[in-house]
């Protein structure tokens, strides 16, 4: 490596000025040098919170410099761009764990939502935890429904806690599964990431908002991606509020074996490349009807499998 390179983490990313962790501890802001094209897809951005790069001191009184190299990514999760459908957004790298903060209601999480998040995440091998927020504001009927989610997801193998921000309920487990972790926290606006890196990180104070009472949905108070240190070791990423997940380059085959649950009944189906349609001898759905297989999952892989098939090039 050049004299004049040196190292750093990416902690926080925008469209031309990226912040820059060095060895010392010191927060550079830095420009990109060249293109970059690491994937088979095309991304909003090539830089992206969590990579390790290389870059060049432009003005070390300043600390201002210019990112020349992307260092190899272990993993990545992407999300569909909002305003370029064909393009990607990268929220997250390098990850160890990503974290998807629900809520049943104030405002609600679709389980399509949570299927999507959780295939991007097995699609790069990056462990999931998905906590349901908000259990303060839970009745007996919610409560019921949580049961139902839990054991839905656990038999995917995902980790599932219910807690509540407000009352602080089981937060000590969610400090003990991210310490010495890079964790990426995502979900809908006003699910309460904001306030839960707020409880972790206490002194950080980033700017919270309630719920609309018009729309039932959460404001944007994170507008960029953005590395916090936690205050033993490891560090937590912080994501802007999203309303959909989508894996690239997701095809009928790939999307058979994401769905873990779907891919073990699959194995017992008499055709090998079954997609659970119309299939005779089909497995899965023997599983659904006997109710075995959670309706919702089926129904939710049908509705991504269609997805796949209109937007095909034939």
């Amino acid at each position: 490596m050049s004299e004049n390179l040196r190292k750093g983490l990416v902690i926080q990313t925008s469209s031309t000025i990226q912040s820059v962790l060095d060895g010392q501890n010191t927060e550079w802001r830095c420009t990109v040098r060249g293109k970059f094209r690491l994937h088979n897809f095309r991304t909003t951005h090539p830089v992206c919170v969590g990579d390790h790069v290389l870059f060049q001191p432009i003005d070390h009184e300043h600390h201002q410099g210019r990112i020349v190299e992307i260092l190899p990514r272990k993993n990545y999760l992407v999300r569909r761009s909002p305003h370029q459908p064909r393009t990607y957004q990268l929220l997250g790298v390098n990850l160890d764990q990503a974290i998807l903060m629900a809520t049943l209601k104030q405002p609600q999480t679709r389980t399509i939502f949570i299927d999507r998040f959780l295939l991007a995440c097995q699609d790069q091998n990056i462990p999931a935890i998905l906590l349901f927020n908000k259990a303060d504001l839970y009745d007996e009927t919610d409560f019921a429904h949580w049961e139902e989610l839990k054991a839905a997801y656990e038999a995917t193998g995902c980790q599932v806690l219910l807690i509540s921000v407000k009352t602080r309920q089981n937060l000590n487990q969610i400090e003990t599964l991210i310490q010495g972790k890079i964790s990426l926290i995502a979900g809908h606006s006003g699910v309460g990431k904001s306030s839960l890196i707020n409880a972790l990180i206490p002194g950080l104070n980033l700017r919270t908002q309630e719920v609309s009472e018009k729309t039932g949905r959460g404001k944007h108070t994170t507008t960029f991606s953005r590395m916090y240190r936690l205050p033993t070791t490891g560090w937590i990423i912080d994501t802007p509020g999203i309303q959909e997940f989508d894996v690239p380059n997701l095809d009928e085959r790939k999307l058979r074996q994401l769905y873990i649950d779907i891919a073990q009944w699959g194995e017992h189906c008499r055709f090998a490349d079954c997609l659970h349609r119309s299939e005779p001898g089909c497995a899965v759905r023997e599983a659904v009807t006997q109710g075995r297989l959670p309706a919702f999952r089926y129904t939710n892989y049908l509705r991504l499998l269609n997805q796949i098939f209109r937007e095909k090039p034939w």
